[in-house]
């Protein structure tokens, strides 16, 4: 095994591949490294691998399409110990990887470029991308994850190669870069950043990249990694607001600036209660579920929270709600007869049966939870 493994991602470079792989071995060389240039071709049709193999790079053909499965391909077949990779379109400069070499025989699992303080050329990144998407997207990473990373889709990175299979990625496109970054941070490696230049792509064809589409799948990935920020906080926000104004409205109509607040405020905030417990129960579907498939570390706490709550606990919880809910409903109706069953004051009738009907959807909703929860846990609870 070598020490470092050039790694480049391939689909119709033809125009600049060859550059690459040679200003990828000059600096091999220069810096007396032990390593090779390795290219994983993603089905390119215009010659790129003859053009790759010629300048020296050892090249591999990978089926599965998709900017992810060409490096995890890459990968799998690497023979260094570190890896360092980038794109095959001149937009990075392979003879400058120093930095990289140093921080990752340091000890840092996971090197990252900066382009914002390393450089951009002009025309090498769109003003979309360079104002917007990036700075927005890298913020949403940081504020997820809480990894400080400040440009979280540069292309030019270094890892070790045994760490990062360890963390078993699997997307195929373009989120890829997304999913190395995040699972490193969830895997608590410490990850360093070096600047790193950005010039114009030397191809003589469109970028593969779309920046809408890619870009919601980064987003996507970021949001589907992070059910706390995508289901608990905005459930246990929904759920306490809802909670907090039903039992306001409860005892008397409010007014606030002007506006008055009554039962039809209060049917509104009911609805909000039980849309906010169902988020928090999805996000904990979507955690225990993540855990399971690997895709997230187990947490200790939720560990615990789910030792206690048993199959037995969650539906005697759901149960009670339930009967508290029923029983209210059955004074409303009891009053309702004692009025003969005639027309009430929805004012007041309607005080009673809101609190009492989201009682007993609430508890319905813990009760099939506790099943839901039970199945996802199949593997590792004596149900």
């Amino acid at each position: 095994m070598s020490e470092f493994t050039i790694l480049m991602p391939c689909l119709n470079e033809a125009a600049t591949v060859a550059r690459c792989v040679r200003k990828a071995r000059e600096f091999l060389e220069r810096a007396a490294i032990g390593g090779e240039v390795l290219v994983a071709d993603n089905g390119s049709s215009d010659g790129s691998q003859a053009l790759a193999a010629a300048a020296g790079a050892r090249v591999i053909g990978v089926a599965e399409r998709g900017y992810g499965a060409a490096l995890r391909a890459g990968i799998e077949a690497a023979r260094g110990r570190y890896i360092i990779m980038g794109d095959a379109d001149e937009s990075y400069d392979f003879s400058r990887l120093g930095a990289f070499v140093e921080k990752l025989r340091q000890g840092y699992p996971l090197v990252m470029g900066n382009r914002f303080k390393g450089g951009i050329a002009r025309g090498a990144m769109p003003a979309l991308h360079r104002y917007f998407g990036n700075p927005l997207l890298s913020f949403i990473g940081r504020l997820l994850f809480r990894v400080r990373v400040s440009d979280f889709h540069c292309g030019l990175r270094g890892f070790e190669r045994a760490a990062v299979r360890r963390l078993e990625l699997s997307t195929k496109g373009m989120e890829f870069a997304s999913e190395l970054v995040v699972k490193a941070a969830l895997a608590g490696w410490r990850i360093a950043e070096v600047p790193t230049t950005l010039a114009p792509d030397g191809r003589d064809r469109p970028p593969h990249l779309r920046s809408w589409r890619d870009g919601w799948r980064h987003l996507r990935f970021l949001l589907l990694f992070s059910p706390r920020w995508l289901f608990v906080y905005p459930g246990l926000a929904l759920l306490a607001l809802g909670i907090v104004l039903t039992s306001a409205l409860y005892f008397a109509p409010l007014k606030f600036r002007g506006i008055g607040l009554d039962i039809h405020s209060m049917l509104y905030a009911s609805a909000a209660a039980l849309l906010g417990l169902q988020l928090c129960l999805f996000g904990l579907f979507a955690r225990v579920f993540a855990q399971n498939a690997g895709l997230l570390p187990r947490h200790r706490g939720l560990e615990r929270f789910l030792g206690a709550v048993t199959l037995e606990r969650g539906l005697a919880a759901g149960l009670l709600l339930l009967l508290c809910g029923f029983a209210w409903s059955a004074a409303a109706l009891w009053e309702w007869g004692e009025a003969g069953f005639g027309a009430l004051e929805p004012r007041v009738v309607m005080r009673h049966t809101i609190p009492a009907a989201t009682l007993m959807v609430g508890g319905m909703e813990l009760m099939l939870a506790a099943f839901l929860l039970s199945l996802l846990r199949w593997k590792t609870d004596s149900i």
